[in-house]
């Protein structure tokens, strides 16, 4: 659990509930509920997944068993840049914090704009790959090492933002500030907005930390019990700190500074450490500038761990060089995959200097891995029934097609443009596969498009209903508020059904089967 919990209480508590109560107002409170509800309801398919096939890199494989190498890849490379950019991300985290600090050296390291949109300058960015290289390092010796690292890491970003809630809560709590909308006046409750805040706010980018236990599963002892048990746990944890987190960034912010233009307004370079020296509690402002650095570290030192299984996974799937599933014969880490995930986390970097930037669209791309997993554990109770399964969800049914439907529903509250540029992002990944698969003399192409036709229709799809929709979203108008919601709704209603009735028993599957067999067998 404290693997999960690494990677959930990260950069995200830093920023969330500023970039939250910037899109909602005192909404946002609900919007961590909502997403802590939504995230849930998807990991637990997951859970199953991951008690099922206990294999390092699990997140790139389960669609890849259930449907095949395309739909498996896609859903792969999604999932991968999803988890790749937040190693930079939780880097730029920590120098934007550093850039309040009182000298002139730091206050040049990042240059801030109105929402978010600021960026690291020279010495920041210097500063920033130096922490991605440390991130590194830890896991170059082997996970045990990072395992070691990461509980004490855990259990101090654990500490801190409860303790920080608490105390700017009892030092001085404006009941008011919960009737002050996010473009100042009177607040009235804008359902759209909580939507938007928990789908680009970095709150959903916040919870996908339940990953990283379902791809380190290889490493566990006993995954049918510890994979559930962190995912889920983890989740729960985050929520209960992240939502007083919230609460007390609403209730602190002096009312004379919402008095002009509302929560929108408010134009922060370190939120919680601005809030504590407001309050004159220089000691914790001390701290927070300290975990600045200790939070985000703690995820980017989980997720170099957890991405490396990635591009292992896809190696494994054929769809990615051979050299890429490579293992240390003594720490058995894929360190030839750990120097790709490098390369790649500094273009993430320096093309997207700044927190904001970056949590957007990491936010969608994760978003669109999250669609697989629900389809994929349906699928599998028809064509891989006799196979064990250690955590067996009762109405997976019901749960994997709330599962999908929420996953769909986020993908369209992250707003156009966004959604059509980052699933852009993920189709131009298809000429990848078509490489791997020629080069590898793959299974026969036209059933792996049968089995992904679904995800490659969904994606287009979304995206002219995102074009199509409600202006509280981003789009032309043509589908009134409200109405766009329910035919999100049906239309991912209908691509799940299309897609479980999609998957067969794959070649990838048949091994799997017999492999796991072979494990469980005295």
């Amino acid at each position: 659990m404290l693997t999960g919990l690494g990677s959930i209480i990260g950069s995200g508590w830093l920023f969330g509930a500023w970039r939250a109560a910037g899109l909602a107002g005192p909404g946002a409170v609900w919007a961590w509920v909502l997403g802590a509800a939504i995230v849930t309801t998807i990991a637990l398919t997951y859970a199953e997944l991951g008690a099922m096939f206990p294999e390092s890199g699990g997140m790139v494989r389960y669609s890849h068993y259930s449907h095949g190498t395309l739909l498996g890849f896609i859903g792969a490379w999604a999932n991968w840049i999803a988890i790749v950019s937040v190693i930079p991300v939780e880097a730029e985290a920590s120098v934007q914090y550093m850039a309040s600090w009182p000298y002139p050296w730091a206050q040049a390291l990042y240059v801030h704009m109105p929402d978010g949109r600021g960026e690291l300058q020279g010495l920041g960015l210097v500063i920033a790959a130096v922490l991605v290289v440390v991130y590194f390092l830890l896991n170059f010796w082997s996970v045990r090492l990072f395992a070691r690292s990461n509980a004490i890491i855990t259990v101090f970003k654990m500490v801190v933002p409860a303790a920080t809630a608490l105390a700017l809560i009892a030092s001085g709590f404006h009941p008011g500030n919960f009737s002050v909308g996010a473009a100042g006046g009177a607040y009235t409750p804008d359902f759209a907005a909580v939507l938007t805040a928990v789908a680009t706010a970095g709150i959903v980018f916040s919870y996908n930390g339940f990953q990283s236990p379902v791809n380190l599963a290889g490493e566990a002892r006993n995954p049918s019990r510890s994979v559930p048990f962190a995912v889920l746990g983890s989740i729960a944890i985050a929520a209960v700190i992240y939502v007083l987190l919230q609460v007390a960034y609403i209730g602190v912010v002096p009312p004379e500074k919402l008095a002009a233009a509302g929560w929108h307004g408010i134009d922060f370079r370190s939120p919680f450490a601005e809030l504590a020296l407001i309050v004159n509690l220089n000691w914790l402002a001390a701290l927070l500038y300290a975990d600045a650095f200790v939070s985000p570290s703690g995820t980017g030192i989980t997720y170099t761990a957890s991405t490396a299984r990635m591009i292992y996974g896809m190696s494994r799937n054929g769809t990615l060089a051979t050299a890429f599933s490579r293992l240390h014969e003594r720490y058995a880490v894929p360190r030839p995959a750990m120097w790709f995930n490098l390369a790649v986390s500094f273009l993430f970097l320096f093309f997207f200097r700044g927190w904001g930037k970056l949590a957007a669209v990491i936010s969608v791309a994760t978003i669109i891995s999250y669609l697989n997993g629900p389809v994929s554990a349906i699928s599998l109770r028809r064509t891989a029934a006799r196979m064990h399964r250690p955590l067996r969800l009762p109405g997976l049914p019901v749960v994997s097609g709330l599962a999908f439907v929420f996953a769909s529903e986020l993908l369209y509250w992250a707003r156009w443009p966004l959604t059509g540029e980052v699933l852009l992002l993920i189709l131009v990944a298809l000429p990848v596969y078509a490489y791997y698969h020629v080069r590898n003399r793959g299974e026969d192409l036209a059933q792996q498009f049968r089995g992904a036709a679904w995800l490659v229709t969904f994606l287009p799809t979304m995206a002219a209903i995102s074009w199509a929709g409600s202006e509280r979203f981003g789009g032309h108008g043509l589908l009134p508020w409200g109405y766009d919601l329910v035919v999100v709704a049906v239309v991912a209603l209908g691509f799940y059904i299309w897609g479980a009735r999609s998957g067969w028993e794959t070649r990838a599957l048949r091994e799997a089967q017999a492999q796991f067999a072979s494990l469980q067998s005295p």
